[in-house]
């Protein structure tokens, strides 16, 4: 993890936010490549989940709801965690995580030296196990007591009771509460799905891991819902439902360069399982800090649509029309974090190679998710013909991909940037692409175009240039666009 949390600031990925200030614990800045990176996930979620298909509509709720929605939902009663303290550094842990960290301890058995000793295990000098504070070694820890994960705030003028609502802490209950308006003006019919990419909010007692778990982070959900009083070959239809999306998620990471022996599903146990699901599995990857939740895919029954009917009065069903009767419908929810999955896709990607003699990092992005999709780099930036070819080259380019310029080292290591920003390729302007005027040698108007993955190059006619990026950047592959053109020396 610390490899990527230095990549990501030195390349312009992600920043620690206020930093100058000291920092915010567990609030971070998207830079430059890494907010390309984010909406990159983005787009290529809504496009494929929204766009492709005939069943899906889009949605932007309000980050600020009606205090109501959190009570109708659950969350001002039951969204809560077990929280414990220390009586002298005033640390703060999850009662319930307290014995998943190693702890510190100052052995009597050897006149009190400080060990950290791994999580759940005992002092291998005295034996004893962890009673104190894990990270003072000193303190008592407080009895744990409940400690709600919303962030309160004000509407409003005046800061008093009638005034409290809260920061959402998920996008999922403003598609639940809009429902019906969406279901009346889309005139949709069972089944069909609401999307939303959205912040949502959580006050968590123990972030951490980076852009793993934040107290502010960005979701990228979906309610589907099914009629619950139809089968599909002879099952359930929410049944079928839930497993056709675990199926469609599971297979769009691996769409996008993630590999199969990172990801793997998880069913949850009958004891672990929320207050209204049916059935849970998540979408897990092996992440630096070992196997996480990436997503998850909850049959969430009619819970929902339920608690907001019955709190606001509204009706919140579906008329069938072949049964003649209304129905609530059963809601599954694929729920995924897009500030995980940028981080999932960046582990995933990330390399280190040697080529020839050389350390050689690399982020093997899916160019549908690279931040930048082409550098055009002069080989020789004191060239005024070069430089000038160069820029109109990025400034064409740029007006269909992103597309950089870059003449501030040499062309080796422009490539080993590139390398590491996970550019998919490099165009070089040379002295043979605008020729040399004072030799009367006339230019061949062609480039080189260098390919991220295998290093290879070729050159190609500028004429050509967007029709080959066309196809590259589309569903074409190198190897059928690269043995239609020469080879580039060097």
């Amino acid at each position: 993890m610390d490899v990527l949390v230095s990549l990501c600031k030195r390349r312009g990925f992600i920043f620690q936010s206020s930093e100058i200030y000291g920092g915010t614990g567990a609030a971070w800045d998207y830079g430059p490549l890494g907010v390309e990176l984010k909406n990159n996930i983005k787009r290529a979620w809504w496009r494929d989940n929204i766009h492709l298909r005939p069943d899906m509509v889009g949605l932007d709720a309000s980050i600020l709801m009606h205090p109501q929605v959190w009570k109708a939902s659950g969350h001002l009663d039951h969204f809560t965690d077990p929280m414990v303290d220390c009586k002298a550094c005033q640390h703060r842990f999850r009662a319930d995580k307290v014995e998943e960290q190693s702890w510190i301890h100052y052995c009597p058995a050897t006149k009190g030296n400080k060990f950290e000793v791994p999580a759940g295990e005992p002092c291998k000098h005295c034996n004893v196990r962890r009673s104190l504070c894990p990270d003072c070694g000193k303190g008592e820890l407080t009895t744990p007591r409940q400690f709600n994960l919303m962030f309160k705030t004000f509407m409003g003028p005046v800061e008093e009771d009638a005034a409290v609502t809260y920061l959402r802490p998920e996008t999922a209950q403003g598609i639940f509460v809009n429902f019906d308006n969406v279901l009346q003006s889309m005139r949709l019919k069972l089944p069909f799905g609401i999307a939303q990419i959205g912040k949502a909010f959580r006050n968590e007692i123990t972030p951490g891991n980076f852009i793993f778990r934040t107290r502010e982070f960005e979701q990228m959900e979906i309610e589907f819902f099914v009629n619950p009083l139809e089968t599909i070959d002879g099952r359930p239809a929410d049944e079928v439902w839930h497993e056709r999306w675990i199926e469609s998620r599971f297979a769009w990471y691996q769409r996008y360069g993630m590999r199969r022996e990172n990801l793997r599903i998880r069913e949850h146990e009958k004891d672990e399982l929320a207050h209204y699901a049916k059935r849970t599995v998540d979408i897990e990857y092996q992440f630096p800090i070992g196997w996480s939740e990436l997503e998850g895919v909850a049959n969430r029954t009619d819970f929902d649509l339920k608690q907001h009917a019955q709190f606001s009065g509204k009706s919140l069903t579906y008329f069938d029309e072949e049964r003649k009767q209304h129905v609530v419908p059963y809601v599954i929810e694929p729920s995924a974090g897009a500030d995980r999955s940028l981080l999932a896709f960046l582990a995933d990607a990330y390399r280190e190679e040697e080529v020839r003699g050389e350390r050689r990092v690399v982020l093997r992005f899916h160019p549908d998710l690279a931040p930048v999709k082409i550098a055009v780099l002069p080989l020789l930036k004191k060239r005024p013909e070069i430089v000038t070819t160069a820029h109109d080259l990025r400034a064409t380019l740029a007006r269909r991909w992103v597309t950089v310029y870059d003449d501030t080292a040499a062309i080796g290591r422009l490539y080993r940037r590139q390398d590491e920003v996970g550019t998919p390729y490099c165009v070089t302007v040379d002295v043979q692409t605008v020729g040399d005027s004072a030799k009367g040698e006339p230019g061949d108007r062609c480039v080189t175009i260098r390919e991220r993955d295998s290093m290879e190059q070729i050159r190609v006619p500028i004429a050509e240039l967007q029709g080959i990026f066309e196809r590259l950047l589309g569903d074409g592959a190198w190897a059928d666009v690269a043995r239609s053109y020469p080879p580039a020396r060097g």
